[in-house]
């Protein structure tokens, strides 16, 4: 059974959204519990001059964070990225009455529920992917890399090399300053619960050997990926019994975590030996196949539903996927193969459904 809550003071008129919402949630096999203490989802009332958050106390908890607006703004991820991030959710529902609710994601997804038949219904079996993931961000550092590849190797260089071709090519969004936009004290409790040292778009890896593959690191500037350990790790492995990434690191290095698409990449690499490198973007391809649900990213499900879609492509050594109202997962035989594959093809806008 999956738990939710409601949280916050909801305007009259967000109070009867969250209650349509609940009840379409019910039917699809949620339980309100108030007293929930690791709810699957909370529902948390913000207001645009004091937008309060839920202080989560497990990861695996999910917030929706519902804020009512007069109208939607022109600029949806300009205007109302901020308040996502302060309210410490994974989603944000700006919701203008008698038009419907604008949804706006962590990974810059932005799309609409317009009022009218099953709405209530429509906005609930948005939320339920979310509600329902599994995320897998906790890394376990070891050091024990070899010596010799502390200071990287000639696919650290490919790596460095592609982003800074990305950039190039414009397709790294700037990062949103979480720092300056959250509180010290929310700041602090995000790194507590999530390690999350910044906020950054898009990521790249490539295979060292059968086992292991090297890996963009999370909340680094993709377009200078240098040092080992900080901006590039060492991915060796997947410990279910723990959900959690393991990490070959250098003895003398403060480690970053890795990207969060690191389960997505090691699931790849896993089933497909012939696949030597993977580039996420958050951009777009005419006629690709797409994931069917916008599972946020790091969890185990939408790493499976790449994993199958990159399966069914006519060859999985040089697959386009799409992450439904997100961005681009490509495989190939090497980075720099994959760059020749991609460039000029790609539209800088992801398509909203």
């Amino acid at each position: 059974m999956w738990e939710y809550l409601v949280h916050g003071e909801p305007t009259p008129r967000v109070a009867a959204l969250l209650e349509g919402v609940g009840q379409a949630l019910e039917a699809q096999g949620f339980r309100q519990n108030p007293q929930a203490e690791a709810p699957n989802l909370v529902l948390n009332a913000i207001a645009p001059e004091n937008p309060k958050p839920y202080r989560r106390k497990a990861q695996a908890t999910f917030v929706a964070s519902v804020l009512e607006l007069p109208h939607f703004p022109e600029n949806p991820l300009q205007n109302l990225y901020p308040y996502l991030v302060r309210a410490l959710s994974n989603v944000l529902l700006a919701y203008v009455p008698g038009q419907g609710v604008k949804f706006l994601t962590l990974e810059l997804g932005h799309y609409e529920e317009p009022e009218g038949a099953a709405f209530y219904e429509r906005v609930a079996a948005r939320l339920r992917p979310i509600a329902c993931s599994r995320l897998v961000i906790n890394n376990l550092f070891e050091p024990d890399l070899e010596p010799e590849l502390w200071e990287g190797d000639e696919l650290t260089k490919s790596l460095h090399r592609a982003g800074k071709r990305l950039k190039e090519w414009d397709l790294l969004p700037a990062p949103f300053p979480i720092e300056e936009i959250l509180p010290p004290e929310d700041l602090r409790h995000v790194k507590r619960l999530y390690g999350i040292g910044g906020l950054s778009y898009g990521n790249l890896s490539v295979r060292k050997d059968e086992r292991r593959f090297w890996m963009s690191a999370s909340g680094v500037d993709k377009a200078n990926l240098k040092a080992v350990g900080r901006d590039i790790l060492m991915v060796k492995g997947y410990d279910p019994g723990r959900n959690a990434i393991l990490l070959s690191i250098p003895p003398h290095v403060e480690p970053r975590r890795v990207s969060v698409d690191a389960i997505e990449h090691w699931m790849i690499y896993r089933e497909h030996p012939g696949v030597g490198a993977i580039l996420h973007v958050h951009a777009w391809m005419e006629g690709v196949p797409a994931t069917p649900f916008n599972y946020p990213c790091g969890t185990y499900e939408l790493a499976q539903a790449v994993a199958e879609k990159v399966r069914e492509a006519p060859d999985p050594t040089r697959a386009v996927v799409g992450l439904k109202n997100h961005g681009l997962t490509i495989t190939g035989r090497s980075m720099d193969e994959i760059l020749e594959r991609i460039e000029g093809r790609l539209i800088r806008t992801v398509p909203m459904v």
